[in-house]
């Protein structure tokens, strides 16, 4: 069957977009902490880099949209958490990371604790208003639970002693800061509730970091403050501080010395119970608003999805890709020219006239050489030769003979005598000696 026609079989871009389209729709948002490498940013502004651990990898893109918020510059080897949706870059085949929003690990890890536990416990219903008991009106006694020599005590005292001298005040002293802090809060609510001596609880500290307030961000806190039978007042940093702590419990104030203000009495309660009302819908309000907010993150994340923003990042983030591959075929075309002129060239130099001629001149001096070489080894052969033939010649030859004693005889005309006959009378005869001649006349 043609594979057109079997809607069984795949092709490869159908798969990519279904598996895209599989994982981000199914896994949405996600938070990941990991260390940065391979970072890179291209001139079209967005950013992509590999967040990975001892024993994984995971290819990231942010693009300029979402980079321009991050407060801080991303070095490779650095420690980050990034909130993230899962996608595939279909042309390869990648998957990959699509960051909308990035931080050091260390504050960002926090933050995202603190998001978590407030959306769980609001999932739970800790945080609805039906949920806060009232606060006294008129109290009779109040519990203070905090650092026994924290600057917040002294804030609460003196504001009590200000504004109503009379109102007994009991103090739990406990630890507000530091590993165990969240424990021995939640001890000393439940002293407080056993006790059962106090008609309103304040809970709280100084300001500092988000670190140093983590404690009234503890899950064991925010249920201990939920469960307590006594109304607690969370006085928690300053105003612009919120913690877990002042979701849960029943009153938020925004400094210590607020807190103290609230359950005490002077001239202008009234004004005081408009204010804790003000209060009430203030954080009514803010939680019904944060709620919604978080369902508007969600519907914008879905609309994101379909939006044609997201196929333009898509588009720019092939853009960029195939940026980087044209520049690397532009530079492995120039490195393939520029061998072939240094080859051109060093042809050219081999079949240049002037290095013709530079061998030639070369091989005539060459052979010029070797045919002086061998002429004077041919002249000295041929004089070894005419040394032996005169030494053989002179072995043989008659003078050799003469010069022993011996002497030749010949007629005017040359001839030599060798037989009496030859010789008539009057002949000239011409005797030749070692040394010289004898010219005689035959008588």
């Amino acid at each position: 069957m043609p594979a057109a026609s079997n809607p069984n079989i795949f092709t490869v871009s159908r798969l990519n977009s279904e598996v895209r389209l599989l994982l981000e729709n199914e896994m949405g948002i996600v938070w990941l902490v990991g260390e940065i490498s391979n970072f890179s940013a291209p001139i079209s502004g967005h950013w992509y880099f590999t967040l990975k651990d001892a024993r994984a990898q995971v290819k990231c893109a942010m693009f300029k949209g979402n980079n321009r918020r991050v407060t801080f510059k991303p070095q490779a080897g650095q420690q980050v958490l990034v909130k993230a949706r899962l996608s595939l870059y279909e042309p390869r085949g990648d998957y990959q990371l699509i960051i909308d929003s990035m931080q050091p690990e260390g504050d960002g890890r926090l933050q995202q604790q603190f998001e978590e536990l407030k959306m769980r416990l609001a999932g739970e219903g800790l945080f609805a208003q039906t949920n806060k008991r009232p606060l006294p009106e008129h109290p009779t006694r109040v519990g203070v639970i905090t650092s026994q020599t924290g600057a917040a005590l002294f804030d609460i005292l003196d504001v009590l002693k200000r504004r109503d001298p009379s109102l007994p005040v009991v103090i739990y002293p406990t630890m507000v800061q530091g590993e165990g802090a969240a424990i021995r809060i939640a001890q000393a609510i439940g002293t407080a509730n056993d006790r059962n001596e106090c008609d309103v609880l304040i809970v709280g500290r100084g300001g500092g970091s988000l670190e140093d307030l983590w404690c009234f961000n503890e899950e064991i806190v925010a249920r201990t403050i939920a469960a307590s039978q006594i109304p607690i007042i969370s006085a928690v940093g300053h105003e612009i501080d919120v913690t877990i702590a002042d979701f849960v419990a029943d009153m938020r104030a925004p400094t210590p010395s607020a807190a103290a203000e609230l359950v005490s009495r002077d001239n202008s309660h009234k004004t005081q119970n408009v204010q804790v009302r003000v209060n009430k819908l203030f954080n009514a309000s803010k939680l019904y608003f944060q709620q919604q907010r978080q369902t508007l993150i969600h519907l914008m994340h879905r609309l994101e999805k379909q939006h044609p923003s997201y196929q333009l990042e898509r588009q720019s983030q092939q853009l960029d890709d195939l940026e980087r591959r044209l520049q690397r075929a532009m530079q492995q075309y120039v490195l393939r020219q520029y061998d072939a002129v240094e080859r051109k060239q060093y042809r050219l130099q081999q079949a240049s006239p002037t290095r013709v001629i530079q061998q030639q001149t070369h091989q005539l001096t060459q052979s010029q050489q070797k045919l002086i070489e061998a002429m004077k080894r041919r002249m000295l052969l041929s004089r070894h030769k005419l040394a032996l033939a005169a030494e053989k010649l002179d072995t043989v030859s008659p003078l050799a003979t003469l010069k022993r004693g011996y002497s030749i005889t010949q007629l005017e005309s040359g001839e030599v005598i060798t037989e009496q006959e030859q010789v008539q009378t009057g002949d000239v005869l011409i005797t030749r000696v070692a040394k010289g001649k004898v010219t005689s006349i035959v008588q």
